[in-house]
Parts: C-alpha cells; sequence; structure tokens
C-alpha cells in the first residue's frame, strides 16, 4: 500500500511549553468556545427563502442584506443556516449589536446563546430604541443572573409583553407581530396568534414567518383553517426543505395523502440538493431523518411498498457518525429501522425482515428490543411459534434496560410493542378472549400517544388496525368495524383501515357502506402497487366501486406531480471536489490516481499542532488495517513544499507529505474558517468512486481511528454487495 502519510516526530510533545500549548489551539476560534460550533464557510444567497426585511443600524447595505436573510431562514427554524448569514455580518462589522443578536437567535445550544446574548447586550446603547427593545426582551428569558428567581412561565410571560410594547409602539414593525404570534403558540386559544399571524398576512401577504407559524398553530387539530398557509408557504420558501415539509403534517392530518406525499418528497429532494451542493451529511441536516421517515410512512399509507422500502434503505445506508448517535431512535439508522420495519411489516415482507443485513443491528437496548419485536412478529406470520416465543422473551427481558433510557419515544414504543406482542401471541396460540383484552389495552396506550401529535408512531401497524384484524379472525365484524373507525377518527384516510372496513361491513351485508369504503379507499390507494394484499380481498368484494375522495379540499395526483426541479430522490454519497496538491518532490497528486481505492483524507495544521501529531501517528498504527481495507491515506497542510522536502530526509518515511500552501484545497474541502481565515481540522472517508461518506471537521482532529475502520468495512460491503439503495420505482 502507498501510505501517503505525514509521520511527523514520534518524539515530539509540546504539553509542557506554554507557547507550544497555545498552538495546540489552533483551529479554534479566536473569538472563543461560542465559535468553535456552527457553520465555518461565508453565506451565499440562497434562493427560495421568502423575504422578511428587518432594519437594522448599520453603515454597510450587504450587512443588512445577510442580516435579512439570516432574518428570514429563522422564520423557517433554518438555524445553521441562519447562523452563518449572522457571521458575516460580524465579520464585515465586529461591533454590531443586532449581528450578535442574530447569532444568539440562531444558536440552538442554551450556553452558546447565553454567551452570544451577552455580547449583543454589551452594544445595546450604540443601535436604536426599537432594536434595543428587541435585545431586551431577549435578555428576558435568556440573560443570566444569579439573582433571578423567577420561574421560565413567568419569563416567557413577561417576553409576551414586551413583544407586545415593541408592537405597541412600532405598530407598522411586522416582525414584531409576527415573532409575537409565535411566542404565543400553544400558550391559550389558538384563536389569538391566528388573529395576530392573520394581520401581518394582510399587510405582507408571502411573509414566510406568518404562513409557517400558522401551519404549527393548526397542525394537530383542526388543520382544515391552515389550508391557505400550507398552499402559499410552499411556494414562498420552496427552497427550504422545512417549508415544504411542515404542509405536509396537516395534510396527513386531514387525510389528504396526495398532497402529504408531494410535501414530504419535496422537502426530501429540497435537503438531498442541499446537503449535495454544500457538501453536509444527512446527520447534520437536522431534519432529514424526520422527512425522510415520514414520507415513507406516507408511502405506506399509499399502498406504495417500493417506496416506502426504498427511502427506509436509503436512511439505513448513510454512514454512522459516532457524534450522530447510530443507536437513538431519532438518528438516520433510528428513523431508517422504524421506517423499514413498518413498510415491511405492513406488507408482510417476512423474510426480508428477518435477514440479519436489512437492519445492521448492534448492541444496544433500542437495537436489541427492535430485533426482538421484528423477528417475534415474523416469525409468529411464518407459523414459527417456538422461534416467535424466544424472540417475544427476549424482548420482555429488556424492560428494566429500557425504562433506564428515559426516552419518551422510546419508553412509549417499547410499553405499546410489548403489549402488541403478548397480545399477537396469545391470539396465535388460541387464547382470543385474553389476546382481545391485551390488544383493546394497547390501543388504549396509543390513543393516548396520538392525542396530541401527528408524526408518524414509533411502531408499524395502529394497533386499532390490528384489534381490527383480530376481531375479523375471530369472525366479529361488528367489532372489527368498530375498531377500524377507531383508528379513522385519529388517521383520516387510513388505507389499512379502510380496506378492512370493506370487509367488516361486507361480512355484516351492508354494502352501501362497503362501497363507500372501497371506494374513499380507491382515492387513497389507487396507485398502490401491485399484490397489496388487503386491497386485492376489497377490489373482490366491491369490485366496481369508484374512488370517492371526501377530503377538506381538492388534491392533486402524486405520481403525476412532477418535483425533478427541486432535487434527487434517492440519497447517495456526492462526488468529493477537486483535490489538486504537490508531494515532497513537487509531483501533482489527485484523487483521480486513487480511483478504486478508498481514500483516508486528513487536512493538518502543520507540525507545530501536537494533536495533529496525536491523530497521525494513531493513523500511522492501522497501516497494515487501512491496507486490508483497500484504502490510502492522504494529509495534506499548508506547509511548503521544500518543508516538507526537508522533513521528509529526517528519519526514514517511506510516505509523502502534500501541501496546499494556498489553502484551495481545505477550502473546497470545508477545512477552512472563512469568518476568522483559520485552518481546521478534517478527517474525510472517500470511497472507491470518489465520494464522500463521512467527514468531520472542525477545531479539533479526529482520533477514533477504530471508528473509521469499521465505517469502512460497511463501505466496502456495500460497494461488493451493491449498493442498498434502492432508487423509487
Amino acid at each position: 500500500m502507498r501510505f501517503a502519510l505525514l509521520f511527523l516526530f514520534a518524539g515530539v510533545a509540546f504539553a509542557q511549553d506554554p507557547v507550544k500549548e497555545e498552538l495546540i489551539k489552533r483551529g479554534h476560534s479566536h473569538q472563543g468556545e461560542a465559535f468553535d460550533s456552527g457553520p465555518r464557510q461565508k453565506p451565499w444567497v440562497i434562493e427560495g427563502i421568502g423575504s422578511a426585511h428587518f432594519p437594522i443600524t448599520t453603515q454597510n447595505p450587504e450587512v443588512q442584506k445577510w442580516f435579512d436573510q439570516g432574518n428570514a431562514l429563522i422564520h423557517s427554524f433554518w438555524f445553521y443556516e441562519a447562523e452563518r448569514a449572522f457571521r458575516w455580518c460580524l465579520k464585515l462589522e465586529p461591533e454590531n449589536a443586532m449581528a450578535w443578536w442574530g447569532m444568539y437567535r440562531a444558536a440552538e445550544n442554551p450556553k452558546r446563546q447565553k454567551e452570544l446574548l451577552k455580547e449583543a447586550v454589551k452594544r445595546k446603547q450604540t443601535v436604536s430604541d426599537r432594536e434595543r427593545m428587541y435585545i431586551e426582551a431577549s435578555m428576558i428569558v435568556d440573560f443570566e443572573d444569579p439573582l433571578d428567581t423567577r420561574t421560565r412561565a413567568e419569563k416567557n410571560q413577561q417576553y409576551v409583553q414586551a413583544l407586545e410594547r415593541i408592537v405597541l409602539k412600532y405598530p407598522e414593525d411586522l416582525e414584531a407581530k409576527s415573532y409575537l404570534g409565535l411566542a404565543v403558540l400553544f400558550q391559550g386559544p389558538r384563536l389569538t396568534p391566528d388573529l395576530i399571524l392573520k394581520d401581518v398576512i394582510a399587510k405582507a401577504p408571502m411573509h414566510p414567518g406568518a404562513h409557517h407559524y400558522r401551519i404549527h398553530n393548526w397542525n394537530y387539530l383542526d388543520g382544515e383553517q391552515a389550508l391557505d398557509s400550507c398552499a402559499l408557504y410552499s411556494e414562498i420558501a420552496y427552497g427550504i426543505g422545512h417549508a415544504q415539509h411542515m404542509p405536509g403534517h396537516v395534510y396527513a392530518t386531514v387525510g389528504m395523502w396526495q398532497e402529504a406525499a408531494i410535501s414530504m418528497d419535496a422537502a426530501t429532494r429540497v435537503e438531498k440538493e442541499y446537503m449535495r451542493t454544500r457538501l453536509i451529511l444527512p446527520w447534520d441536516d437536522w431534519n432529514y431523518s424526520h422527512n425522510a421517515n415520514y414520507l415513507s410512512y406516507i408511502h405506506t399509507q399509499l399502498g406504495m411498498a417500493d417506496r416506502a422500502i426504498s427511502g427506509a434503505r436509503q436512511l439505513l445506508a448513510v454512514a454512522h457518525d459516532p457524534q450522530g448517535n447510530v443507536n437513538d431512535i431519532y438518528s438516520n439508522w433510528g428513523a431508517g429501522a422504524i421506517a423499514m420495519m413498518r413498510a415491511l411489516i405492513r406488507f408482510e415482507r417476512w423474510d426480508d425482515l428477518l435477514n440479519e443485513k436489512t437492519f445492521e443491528w448492534k448492541s444496544s437496548t433500542q437495537h436489541k428490543a427492535f430485533k426482538a419485536y421484528t423477528e417475534t412478529i415474523a416469525y409468529l406470520a411464518k407459523g414459527q411459534r417456538e422461534k416467535a416465543e424466544k424472540a417475544y422473551a427476549e424482548h420482555k427481558a429488556l424492560k428494566a434496560d429500557a425504562e433506564k433510557i428515559k426516552n419518551y419515544a422510546f419508553d412509549q414504543n417499547y410499553a405499546i410493542q410489548a403489549l402488541e406482542l403478548k397480545g399477537r401471541l396469545e391470539l396465535a396460540a388460541g387464547r382470543p378472549i385474553e389476546g382481545l383484552a391485551t390488544l383493546t389495552d394497547a390501543a388504549a396506550h396509543e390513543d393516548k400517544l396520538l392525542e396530541n401529535q401527528n408524526d408518524p408512531p414509533f411502531y408499524p401497524i395502529y394497533i386499532a388496525n390490528l384489534l381490527g384484524d383480530a376481531y375479523l379472525g375471530q369472525k366479529s365484524p361488528a367489532l372489527a368495524a368498530q375498531a377500524y373507525e377507531r383508528t379513522l377518527k385519529k388517521v383520516r384516510g387510513d388505507g389499512f383501515a379502510l380496506a378492512g372496513l370493506v370487509e367488516a361491513y361486507s361480512m355484516l351485508g351492508d354494502q352501501k357502506k362497503a362501497a363507500n369504503a372501497m371506494g374513499r379507499l380507491l382515492q387513497v390507494w389507487g396507485d398502490a402497487d401491485a399484490g397489496i394484499k388487503p386491497l386485492e380481498r376489497a377490489r373482490s368484494l366491491v369490485p366496481n366501486a369508484k374512488p370517492i375522495d371526501d377530503g377538506p379540499a381538492r388534491q392533486r395526483n402524486y405520481i403525476r406531480t412532477s418535483l425533478e426541479r427541486l432535487g434527487p430522490n434517492v440519497w447517495q454519497d456526492f462526488p468529493a471536489p477537486t483535490l489538486d496538491v504537490n508531494d515532497a518532490k513537487g509531483k501533482q497528486v489527485t484523487l483521480d490516481q486513487y480511483k478504486g481505492k478508498n481514500v483516508l483524507l486528513i487536512f493538518y495544521l502543520g507540525s507545530e499542532c501536537a494533536h495533529c501529531i496525536e491523530q497521525l501517528k494513531l493513523v500511522a498504527k492501522k497501516k497494515f488495517d487501512l491496507a486490508g481495507l483497500d484504502t490510502e491515506v492522504l494529509a495534506v497542510s499548508s506547509a511548503s513544499i521544500d518543508t516538507n522536502a526537508a522533513s521528509q530526509k529526517v528519519g526514514d518515511l517511506p510516505f509523502s507529505l502534500l501541501t496546499d500552501t494556498s489553502f484551495a484545497n481545505a477550502r473546497r474541502f470545508k477545512s477552512y474558517d472563512d469568518f476568522e481565515d483559520l485552518e481546521l481540522h478534517s478527517t474525510t472517508l472517500i470511497d472507491k468512486q470518489g465520494r464522500i461518506h463521512w467527514s468531520r471537521i472542525g477545531g479539533d482532529p479526529f482520533t477514533d481511528v477504530d471508528f473509521l475502520l469499521k465505517e469502512l468495512a460497511r463501505m466496502n460491503a456495500s460497494a461488493n454487495e451493491g449498493s442498498p439503495r434502492l432508487a423509487a420505482q
């Protein structure tokens, strides 16, 4: 293996030297810890975000331009990109109080928020009275005062009052009204924020924040009230994934599944395009896993098994990351596992469910619980009760460990899983009374869980539907119909419940109700995949029904709606930027020379950086492991060719040192801080096709080499077996 790595002197140690200790901090922000997080590259004009002008005190029109972009992004909760815009404002005007305040608003970590707000407060006398009122309103909730004994509720109430004072003093300030509308969401009657936000819309019909906040206001209940804002918001802010996503929530709430699919598909495409063009990885895109999981769920609601499975596989194929919380239910893997379980169970793909390569289970409690859950259901469906009971015992044995996790979503998921599995096993054992009672208990848990949320459930099948199926199996169609109607009250237009109703009403001899249920089913499952068993059974019972759309508004057809302009429909690792560096002999080195090999690319900060030396030494120790994984290591710094040539002569170094004196390559690989003109550490895995699979960039070098080896092994396995990603049909 050609090991292109700078192996710096093993005896170098800087820890005892205060001057050298300062050099260790290279790569960290000179402005303090609060700036070590967040974006490190300059902003660009983002199209399709809407407009929300917020005038501030500045002598530079460019500062106002970027502040407005950041403010518009805040209105769509795209905090990461909003922070990038506000950082550039600070780059241009370091003493601008409102730029500091913008940074505070965009920061999501409470510690960072407090640090940034302090800087705004220091400068609040330099801005207008109106701007100062905004800063002082923020001080009410987030300015640290050890003598402050107010509760959070009291602070929030005083914050609302402060915003009201801005509105009263500056009645033409639509931003104050918008943020007041946001501040009173879920604090009382929903008509209060709605009236405030409608007043903004009356004066600025295309205000992104007012429409966004109205959608959240009506999201869980009475979603029809926000359908006008849903239609407008996705067009106003078409370039923001969340602006496409949130209307999908409302459409799902009101049973408009065609529109819900259009919204969620659009959202994932926008996010995939953003990640591809800006070299953002999925775990750093805050809403991607939720979007993709929701889209897969909607595909199952439309009877589109192949698309649902494709979306789940795309999530499961994303690179793992030590900070991406692979074991967490909200991670890419967690969302992918839930989506895959849902699709395979709903569409009865039992062999795929049992295939050990489908999920890539780990050793955490969550992984163990999901594995035991899926195996119990699959073995039962295949008639292998002994194996099913063994898997159930494994699931039951995890109860104490599951309770220790203290994650509400997982707690609810595990509790409902446990009851569902028990009920299924009791029915399979010929104990229908016990089985139906257990499933009824599980359905009560489900009712409580679904009271105030419309996210996809953290388990595959609505329990009331499962209860309906069980009643059908016991020849009790009236009770089955009640169970399916119970689902439809919570999940309007649920195809599985409608298919069950067709069977139940047909058994009852009520052909009128059976035909109505079949018509509603065809509206939802009109483009379903061939071979969907509930649909086939329903069609055999009511063969000549016509679609009935009983939704609150007219819908487009998902399949016939073109979304390609927004981005790709399949997530793929994106092509690496150009690498054009020189080795110690002045010879050009590019990534094209390594096609067919994996590349571990390291940007380091030179021989003065002790942490860099530590990283490179750790990597060097694994050179044989890396060679066995078909991986070359490239280490790049800003050291000159002459410096690297001199270093090459010190000791027997069988590898080249690579030079990027202008930082052009570092910039292309985002290993450079544009705000402070500062080199950054970065470690990147590039696959054999020259695509970025995983990357870590920041103030410290990445030293978990064992993780890199595991992820390289995943890359190779994926390449050898064929990509696990399936394009949507």
